[in-house]
């Protein structure tokens, strides 16, 4: 057993030792990105070819009618000044993520979206299609047969759809052409990107590395990065130097927050929210109106009336009695929150309601985001 091997047990034995529980913590590499890998997005516009008659339709469409001219000349074939009617073609866009150190050669998935008016994409081929950078340069090609994760069906009185037939995917549809240079082996000195930034989490991961590696190599200049300086031993070896660090564990630290889905009703907590000691009535007024009209008309053989309705309205007021006021202690955990909360009785988006209020309050120490 190596040196290096001796001192990553011992440190992981001493960050397990922290307060915090052992099952909680996590490696380097799951919560960091490295400065310079990453990947990039590749965009593109191309023709999808061999469609049974759910394509663009020529006329409400004309960029595809312009595109299809177009390769068709290039092909040799002179379709100026003719109308075409075909409903077998249909534009789209082309989207791709090319992933940091892909080299010539490989190949990437690629996803298609239908641009114009086409209703299914499904048994399409994507015809030749460069997929360009955000510096204008071609970076891959795409072209294949397309696999939709949705269908369409009609008849003469009725449709049924399901899923997105108008986003397809190709799987290793794009081979690359162009790789993007970075020297990751050279460098002197690199930085750690937080995915979730925090000054504690930052400081966490300076210090696990610093201790691994028995100097101040790694220092925390923000919540989001961490800087690096490569030491002499790893000097031409990045790799090497990040493979021993990022399977270090530390505890991250989250800030208390409550997430709100007011949309679904979705609410997310985090285990240090805690709630000051406050009181809560949770209750609604509810007033129903019903109309029940009713018709009089005159009595058999009458020289005289005439048939009319007469409205009736009842009104039924609910102030739903029996919800009494509640208490929740001081410095409560997020399991007596929401235990102090469903024993009121309230549903997930009255639960909403009552966080906010107790935010307004200053009771909740937590930040509330909603989505």
């Amino acid at each position: 057993m190596s040196l290096r091997t001796v001192l990553a047990l011992l440190v992981a034995a001493c960050l397990t030792g922290l307060p915090a529980s052992a099952g909680a913590s996590s490696r380097i590499k799951d919560i960091v990105d490295v400065e310079g890998i990453r990947d990039n997005m590749l965009v593109g516009y191309g023709l999808v070819v061999g469609l049974n008659g759910t394509g663009d339709t020529l006329r409400n469409a004309p960029f595809t009618q312009q595109s299809l001219t177009g390769m068709l000349e290039r092909l040799g074939v002179n379709t100026r000044g003719t109308s075409m009617k075909t409903d077998n073609v249909a534009a789209v866009m082309v989207s791709a993520n090319l992933p940091a150190f892909a080299t010539q050669g490989s190949r990437i998935d690629v996803t298609v979206s239908a641009l114009g008016d086409a209703t299914n994409l499904q048994g399409g081929v994507l015809l030749v299609t460069p997929l360009m950078g955000a510096d204008g340069q071609v970076y891959a090609v795409a072209q294949g047969s397309l696999a939709t994760g949705g269908f369409a069906a009609e008849g003469e009185a009725a449709s049924i759809t399901r899923g997105v037939p108008t986003n397809g995917r190709i799987a290793n549809g794009a081979i690359v052409e162009r790789e993007i240079d970075f020297q990751l082996a050279d460098l002197r000195s690199l930085r750690l990107s937080l995915r979730n930034p925090d000054l504690t989490t930052a400081q966490r991961v300076a210090t696990a590395i610093n201790t691994y590696l028995g100097a101040q190599t790694a220092s925390a200049d923000n919540p989001t990065s961490v800087q690096l300086n490569i030491p002499s031993a790893y000097r031409g070896g990045v790799v090497a130097f990040l493979t021993d660090i990022e399977q270090l564990r530390v505890q991250p630290d989250l800030t208390a927050r409550v997430v709100i889905d007011e949309s679904s009703g979705i609410i997310v907590m985090g285990q240090d929210v805690r709630v000051s000691k406050v009181a809560i009535a949770q209750g609604n007024l509810t007033i129903s109106v019903s109309e029940t009209p009713q018709v009089s008309q005159p009595s058999p053989f009458a020289t005289q009336g005439d048939t009319v309705v007469v409205p009736r309205t009842d009104i039924t007021v609910d102030e739903e009695e029996g919800k009494k006021l509640g208490i929740i202690d001081g410095s409560i955990s997020l399991k007596e929150l929401v235990d102090g909360l469903n024993a009121l009785g309230v549903s997930p988006r009255d639960m909403i309601t009552i966080l906010q209020a107790i935010k307004s309050s200053g009771a909740l120490q937590a930040d509330i985001e909603v989505m």
